[in-house]
């Protein structure tokens, strides 16, 4: 049950927020101005230092609160196992492998793999992916997302790379269940401006709200 409950939360919010940082210090205060502008799906990418840790220190941080925590730029099985050990949610990977699939399914957590072709889509089906992730949304745009839908209308996409305020309704309106954006709506963390990513989160939020009630 907990995995149907993760992925509909995923789904209801819309957004997933892609954090990278330089430091687990600069990862934490992301974190927090993001959960401040309302979005509940957080990924922390390999990238940021220390990710497995910083992925088991914000789970028990905010283990009562109604957030969704997730690893990222997940590579391999290995690092897929360490992240759920952590306290990972969901694991986010940029290609479709596997053996990460197999090892998520076993333990019952949400795997959203990188897709870019009809034949990977249906693969990653038939392995039970529940939600494709669509990268990169920009090497394609919005339309991608009606053309996949045409031979796979079961399919549960979600675009990452790319993703803007300019383009997200473009992108639901396509079909996308939910979204994935980083620098678009960190940036303002690379000033020091954390109250910007708080009001870019707030928007994101609103523009998908927006988008579905104009479906």
């Amino acid at each position: 049950m907990k995995r149907i409950e993760t992925i509909k939360k995923i789904i209801d919010c819309g957004v997933v927020a892609v954090i990278r940082a330089e430091s687990k210090e600069e990862g934490i205060k992301i974190i927090d101005a993001v959960k401040n502008g309302g979005i509940k799906a957080l990924e922390i990418t390999m990238t940021v230092p220390g990710a497995v840790d910083v992925i088991k220190e914000i789970s028990e941080m905010y283990k009562h609160e109604d957030l969704i925590i997730g690893a990222g730029t997940v590579l391999d099985s290995e690092t897929a196992r360490a992240c759920i050990l952590a306290g990972a949610k969901y694991i986010v990977s940029p290609y479709l492998d596997l053996d990460t699939v197999k090892l998520c399914n076993r333990y019952r957590i949400p795997v959203m793999p990188g897709i870019m072709t009809v034949k990977e889509a249906v693969e990653a089906l038939e392995y039970g992916v529940e939600i494709l992730k669509v990268f990169p949304g920009n090497a394609y745009g919005p339309a991608i997302i009606k053309s996949f839908k045409g031979p796979i209308p079961q399919g549960n996409f979600m675009p990452t790379g790319g993703v803007n305020l300019d383009n997200i309704k473009d992108w639901i309106k396509s079909g996308a269940v939910a979204v994935g954006t980083g620098s678009d709506l960190t940036k303002g963390a690379k000033t020091g401006d954390y109250e910007l990513v708080t009001k870019t989160a707030a928007k994101f939020v609103e523009e998908v709200r927006k988008a579905r009630a104009d479906i």
